[in-house]
């Protein structure tokens, strides 16, 4: 019997927990280790239940389940050890920042928005906010 529920590991698991979770597994997951990274992408980045990634992995659920927990541990001691995320976040808050106050030139200044290194200031930052 399959159990599909992600209830099983967290009733009170929300979409921002599961993105948080998600994010960090992105910064830190290949300080994990190798089954550790299979079964959080597995439940996290493929929507497996734990019963699903206990019959593929051929372990039992509870094995699933201690390895999620024992990752997310690991995970949330990277954050708070590194900062990366954190870090990150700052970096893409204060590009938006100066994307809008550059934006915001041509309102007070409108000759401005004719200056080829206007132009390039605005490109090269918004380029640098999708990339990240």
């Amino acid at each position: 019997m399959k159990d599909n529920s992600k209830a099983e590991l967290a009733p009170l698991e929300t979409v921002e927990d599961v993105y948080e979770i998600a994010v960090l597994l992105d910064f830190y997951g290949q300080l994990l280790t190798e089954r550790q990274y299979e079964i959080m992408d597995l439940h996290y980045n493929s929507d497996l239940s734990l019963g699903e990634i206990a019959e593929d992995l051929g372990i039992s659920r509870q094995g699933v389940h201690d390895s999620i927990r024992k990752a997310k541990q690991a995970l949330m001691e990277y954050e708070k050890r590194l900062g990366l995320v954190e870090r990150f976040r700052a970096q893409e808050k204060r590009i938006e920042k100066a994307l809008e106050s550059l934006e915001a030139i041509p309102g007070q200044i409108p000759e401005a928005e004719k200056s080829t290194s206007f132009q390039n200031a605005k490109k090269l930052l918004s380029e640098l906010l999708d990339s990240l």
